[in-house]
């Protein structure tokens, strides 16, 4: 478990360091409020990677989902914020991508009860304007 305050630059390399041993299938919960970095640490584990930090790694705001394949497997990243209902996770194929792929879940609350057990929840807060605390948390 990592619990502490990070700069917006050591959150990056937090979240490499979780790409560095993530493997297919693996379920990332990202958690927070808006701003609280939870796209800043998707992008930063999706360029690692992929192997290019010049990659241009959209926000899944309104498509939902983007997918990008990597050698350690297909990631899934997930905003669901405009999820109105859990179901919809069903048509978007995610319950399927859960044990297949690497996800990356912003907002993972919105999956109410099709929250995998097996997971790691990675918990970031606003401190101020250039750091925010993280907490990692595997849960099997």
């Amino acid at each position: 478990m990592i619990d502490s305050v990070v700069s917006l630059e050591e959150l990056q390399t937090q979240a490499k360091n979780l790409a560095r041993i993530g493997s297919s299938p693996c379920c990332i919960l990202l958690w927070g409020d808006m701003g609280a970095g939870k796209t800043t640490f998707s992008k930063a584990f999706i360029r690692y990677l992929l192997k290019d930090t010049k990659a241009e790694i959209p926000s899944p705001t309104f498509t939902l989902v983007q997918t990008y394949l990597t050698d350690q497997g297909e990631i899934w990243h997930s905003d669901l914020y405009r999820l109105k209902n859990p179901e919809e996770i069903l048509e978007l194929g995610l319950l399927e991508a859960l044990r297949t792929s690497i996800c990356l879940i912003e907002w993972p609350e919105r999956l109410q009860n099709y929250l995998p057990n097996r997971r790691i929840d990675v918990y970031l807060n606003i401190v101020d304007e250039h750091h925010r605390s993280l907490r990692i948390e595997e849960n099997t």
